[in-house]
């Protein structure tokens, strides 16, 4: 039995934050019931196509594990579908702009009314505040949460992430927050309601820049290498390149062959308990009785000259080399792998982090499996589906139709 079977979503969701949302709940077995415009689908089906008039990859690679349903909500018919919708769910998930449920006529109050054991989800850009109604998208969530302002090199423009933690970060701490209601659930008998910022999600991610913030009340901050290189520190956390966020000094160094690979890197860490192996291996023996180097106090100001010399060792090996030969070592590093080596890595493949999906129009694509395992509950990625593929089928078995009943909504343009 899957641990989330028996549960259903009702998501009207679209894009990418509530679809990661949703498409966690259907891989661990909820029965998530995508509603979607008749004839338009989510705006994701059509953007960044590949292959002309088939499913772009945007919308497969985020919406697993559900069933479509087509539903004009706005006619009087199907909002008498969308109440036996709500009366039959257990969660309802929705990242519409603010208020846009409220206009169709279902409120969270009316919802309430409907079903009472109704958990309601909501994406918004922003929680409650100046900016509350304004739209969000990745990037904006990633300037507004404060990830821009701290990544980029010292003296650069912020930069953004390619790890999408505006919207998917976002999406999976929703799916926390619905999991935890239905929990609550099982001993209160009420639903209630689940919201989360894209804003408050970057900012959960960004907590160690919060702490630095508070740290430099109290003086630099000695672990970047901007001490090092002795440029002052102002008021806020500073953009720090490369430098490690734990304490623990690491960067980003030169791998054997990267003149021409731009992917030939490591991260190398200068972890203090093993920092006569890391003198022993790049043959800078004499560093670790050296006063200026012995200890993690005396090495700060000498970042520079400590990696400069640890780069000069790992150039003259691949990064999967330097790996091999700093693991047994406890020294802690990790390649720089570009998406086509996690593409290609048969590891992933075995533990269904990287999965191949048959799709009627596309064919096979390769797509991300379910980051969380747990032992007792298998989880399997079941392709995406056509615009309206289940339509008939939900309307049958969860709102309790008729075909005649079907036939007459298809006619009247409610589905």
């Amino acid at each position: 039995m899957k641990a989330l079977e028996g549960v259903k979503i009702l998501d009207f969701t679209h894009v990418q934050s509530g679809p990661t949302c949703t498409q966690l709940l259907g891989w661990f077995g909820a029965d998530v019931i995508k509603v979607e415009r008749p004839g338009v689908g989510d705006a994701t089906r059509g953007q960044l196509q590949d292959i002309p008039d088939v499913d772009s990859l945007y919308f497969t690679m985020l919406n697993h594990n559900k069933r479509s349903v087509t539903l004009n909500s706005k006619s009087d018919r199907g909002k008498e579908i969308l109440t036996r919708l709500i009366e039959e769910c257990d969660v309802m998930v929705e990242n519409f702009a603010p208020g846009a449920l409220d206009r169709m006529g279902f409120s969270w109050e009316r919802i309430q009314e409907i079903n009472s054991r109704m958990i309601y989800a909501s994406v918004k850009g922003f929680g409650p505040g100046p900016y509350e109604d304004c739209k969000v998208y990745e990037n904006v969530a990633q300037c507004a949460g404060g990830a821009a302002s701290t990544t980029g090199m010292l003296g650069g423009v912020p930069t953004v992430t390619g790890a999408q933690i505006g919207d998917s970060g976002t999406g999976l701490h929703l799916a926390f927050g619905i999991v935890t209601a239905l929990y609550q659930r099982t001993h209160s008998g009420k639903g209630q309601r689940v919201s989360c910022a894209m804003q408050d999600g970057v900012l959960n991610l960004c907590r160690v820049k919060l702490r630095d913030q508070q740290r430099l009340d109290n003086g630099p901050l000695k672990e970047y290498s901007q001490f090092g290189e002795g440029v002052e520190f102002g008021e806020a956390t500073p953009r720090a390149g490369n430098d490690s966020g734990g304490g623990q000094p690491g960067r980003i160094l030169k791998c054997k062959g990267w003149e021409t690979d731009p992917d030939a890197y490591t991260y190398f860490i200068t972890q203090a308990a093993v920092w006569k192996n890391i003198c022993d291996t790049i043959g800078k023996e004499e560093w670790k009785e050296d006063p200026d180097f012995a200890t993690p106090d005396a090495r700060l100001p000498r970042l520079n000259e400590v990696f400069n010399a640890i780069e000069d060792w790992t150039m003259t090996k691949t990064k999967f080399e330097v790996l091999e030969i700093c693991n047994p070592l406890n020294i802690p590093v990790g390649p720089i792998l570009s998406m086509k080596e996690l593409a290609e890595e048969p590891s992933l493949r075995e533990t269904g982090t990287i999965v191949e999906v048959e799709h009627p129009e596309r064919g096979t694509y390769l797509t991300v499996g379910n980051p969380v395992k747990l032992s007792d509950s298998p989880s399997e990625v079941v392709r995406s589906p056509l615009l309206g593929e289940h339509t008939d089928e939900i309307l049958r078995e969860v709102v309790g139709l008729s075909d005649n009943d079907i036939a007459a909504a298809r006619d009247e343009g409610a589905i």
